[in-house]
């Protein structure tokens, strides 16, 4: 059934025949519990729409989160159409357009069906009881003598037809506030969740249907560039807005097409008639610039790291655990470095403005769009209510990449020359400045016992953050740089593990380049380190890996998972490397890594389970690795579309591969030189192994978050193969040829010393 194209926001707020379950105004808005809000005193002057139930009996479904490719439009009209009990065509979401949507913070932490889903479950709940109790009342029988069927509400009398919630609702409006509590649907009487269901937004990628701002246009439409400061990908520093000489404007006066140059302090840009003329004026603006001064040496991520002011948090202490290491039977100390890597999106960050001198529109790729209107107010001076974002499809993000700088770049511009102008940053613009995925360093103290018992475990981290502001606002001088770390390092910091004695520390630091979140956070590199350890520990206590894990993993949750996945794989129990099969340079081995994404500041909340067994080999003499066979299992609770979880499994499998194997920023003079694909290699299609995929099945638990809990055990795994595999420990991704065979010439070369 097609809704109707006639029902605007002020028709939800305004007009009779329906039914809508809103949420009063709240000030400053409210984002859903963990997430970080959106730094804006802005109070929105009408109801946040959750539900509405037209009078033709279609439900227009608001969430506040935005769809990067992950299913939550499918997955969150599921949850709509169950508590509704109509069909799932019958629903439409809405999502991203800020006045639109309830303010439920920016779309990170696989927190939309965890979290954010819980109220709009709530308010399609609530509504079906408010329609019952309204059709009981009609006619003059209880409530429990009716039940809702596709959209309509039966009685138990056969005499009395059933009537459509569009025939019920006539004649009147009916507006309730969310409440606070609703009877929920059973999980026994559910037909649509729990159900694979195809996701709605393919049909359109697939036969060319504009879904994609890079394919958005206006009439009169103007084309952007932007030149950028010589500080590539820094963000904080004195030279930040203050770098700018001089701008040379002559030197593209005579190029066909320019319409104007745009200087304002480190931000300049170009605006032209067409896209190939702008990019021509960019390439060819003469622009003088300071020198920057400091930028901190990045050859070395190690020292760059230690050497970086820092603020102790200690966050969990037990036992007596200096007394433990001084008496532990076997010490065991280890250092791990995760690189700093990009979010590496296939296509550069495209937006398209339209601003006014008292109104402006965007149409942006942003998975943050509450947040990128306030930027977007401190960058104009306007105030929120005049500023309207419509969220579009764009390349895939996995954090925090350019999609917020250029929309304010496109504002800029449009402001300037009073018309609509689109803007696309260049492959090198998207790698260079985008904010990195942040490096991170983690250090363990430990050790075993006599009896093979873990003695203790320290643990510290450092994850060099801030919240990596809106570039725009930053060159304009409109905000000042942050040098106050954003405290991100402490997701999964506690491991899995029994330790009596124990204490974790996250030591927050400042960045060292322009950082923010990329899939997994801090837990991802946290996750290396903790299984890396135990599954060492496992070695020296002369224990099976899987085996060592299970008696230490209190989570009997966790272990039917563990043991669930290594059935499926056919793992045999033994001491890893114990005479592993080799074939002339070739070295096999497997391994194996669990993990629970720990997400927010801690302690945090937990989203799905996941373990990881991997089969590989790995030639001694190149370097080379090639995964033969992964298998990963995953425990999210109730699966709203168990297909749209399984595609999410796939791809932070295919990710994390591509992440464990090959991904890494490199820098000179501290810069980054990673400037293209050939100097940032990723995974090949023809490099994927056949991955098994195992969901348990729980729909009697509440759902946990899938986008980045598959992630997390990818690269331990591998590690702990290739020690399988060699007998020697790899503490510094990615395993790229080169690294694997430094790391075994380095063996080999501390093995020779300490026999000679």
């Amino acid at each position: 059934m097609a809704v109707k194209s006639d029902y605007t926001r002020q028709s939800l707020l305004h007009e009779s025949e329906l039914l809508v379950i809103y949420r009063d105004p709240v000030a400053p808005p409210k984002p859903a519990p963990g997430q970080p809000g959106t730094h804006s005193d802005f109070t929105p002057h009408e109801p946040e729409i959750f539900i509405a139930i037209l009078s033709d009996g279609h439900i227009l479904a608001f969430n506040g989160h935005v769809d990067l490719g992950t299913g939550i439009r499918t997955a969150l009209a599921q949850i709509v159409a169950e508590e509704l009990s109509v069909a799932f065509d019958n629903v439409t979401m809405v999502l991203g357009n800020p006045f639109d949507v309830p303010n439920q913070g920016p779309t990170i932490a696989s927190a939309t069906i965890q979290i954010t889903a819980e109220p709009l479950r709530r308010a399609a709940a609530q509504a079906r009881e408010y329609l019952l109790t309204l059709r009981a009342r009609h006619l003059n029988v209880e409530r429990e003598t009716l039940h809702c069927q596709d959209g309509y509400i039966h009685t138990n009398d056969k005499h009395l037809p059933p009537i459509s919630y569009g025939e019920l609702l006539a004649g009147a409006r009916h507006a309730l506030k969310l409440a606070d509590s609703a009877p929920l649907k059973p999980i026994s009487d559910y037909t649509l969740v729990g159900r694979s269901t195809s996701r709605v937004d393919i049909p359109d990628k697939t036969t060319g249907k504009l879904t994609f701002v890079h394919d958005f246009r206006l009439p009169g439409m103007l084309h952007g560039r932007v030149i950028r400061p010589p500080y590539v990908g820094h963000d904080r520093g004195s030279f930040m807005g203050t770098s700018l000489v001089a701008v040379d404007e002559s030197s593209v006066a005579h190029l066909p097409g320019v319409i104007k140059v745009v200087v304002i302090g480190d931000f300049v840009g170009v605006v032209a008639e067409r896209e190939e003329q702008a990019a021509e004026a960019a390439r060819q603006l003469k622009v003088e610039w300071r020198p920057t001064p400091g930028l901190p040496q990045l050859d070395n991520i190690e020292k760059a790291l230690l050497d970086l002011p820092s603020k102790q948090r200690i966050l969990l202490e037990e036992g007596d655990l200096d007394s433990a290491l001084a008496t532990a039977n076997h010490q065991l100390n280890r250092t791990y470095i995760w690189p700093f890597q990009l979010h590496g999106s296939i296509g550069p960050s495209c937006s398209v403005a339209n601003a006014k001198k008292d109104a402006v529109h965007l149409w942006s790729g942003t998975q943050n769009p509450h947040s990128l209107r306030a930027d977007l107010a401190r960058l104009t001076g306007l105030d929120e209510s005049v500023i309207t974002i419509t969220r579009m499809e764009t390349s895939g993000c996995y954090g925090r990449n350019c999609a917020d700088d250029v929309g304010a770049d496109a504002v800029l511009l449009s402001q300037a020359v009073g018309h609509p102008v689109r803007v696309q940053l260049t492959r090198e613009q998207e790698h260079t400045w985008e904010p990195k995925g942040a490096a991170q360093y983690m250090a363990i103290q430990g050790g075993l016992n006599t009896d093979g018992s873990p003695a203790g475990y320290r643990f510290s981290t450092r994850y060099p953050s801030n919240s990596a502001p809106t570039l725009a606002l930053l060159l304009t001088g409109a905000s000042s740089p942050i040098d106050i770390p954003f405290e991100m390092g402490d997701r999964t910091s506690v491991p899995p593990y029994h330790y009596p004695h124990r204490q974790i520390i996250c030591e927050d630091v400042p960045t060292l380049v322009r950082a923010s979140w990329l899939r997994g956070v801090s837990a991802l590199p946290n996750t290396f380190a903790h299984e890396s350890y135990i599954d060492e520990l496992a070695y020296l206590a002369g224990e099976d890996p899987v085996a060592y894990r299970l008696r230490y993993l209190a989570d009997e949750r966790a272990c039917e998972l563990v043991q669930a996945l290594i059935k499926r794989a056919n793992w045999a129990p033994c001491i890893a490397n114990a005479n592993p099969p080799s074939d002339g340079d070739w070295r096999y081995g497997r391994g194996f890594a669990y993990a629970q994404y720990v997400h927010s500041k801690f302690p945090g909340f937990g989203a799905a389970l996941a373990a990881w067994v991997i089969e590989l080999k790995v030639n001694v003499k190149s370097g080379r690795i090639v995964i033969e066979q992964l298998y990963v299992g995953q425990d999210a609770g109730l699966m709203v579309n168990p297909a749209g979880v399984r595609h999410q499994v796939h791809g932070n499998v295919i990710q994390m591969l591509s992440r464990t194997l090959k991904e890494r920023v490199t820098f000179e003079d501290g810069l980054p030189t990673s400037k293209e694909w050939g100097g940032y290699p990723i995974l090949r299609f023809s490099e994927l192994p056949p991955i098994d995929v195992m969901l348990l099945d729980r729909p009697e638990l509440p759902p946990l978050g899938v986008g980045e809990s598959a992630s997390l055990p990818g690269a331990p795994a591998i590690a702990n193969a290739l020690f399988d595999a060699t007998g020697v420990r790899f503490t510094h991704p990615p395993f790229t040829p080169e690294t694997v065979r430094d790391v075994l010439k380095e063996y080999l070369k501390q093995s020779l010393e300490a026999v000679f």
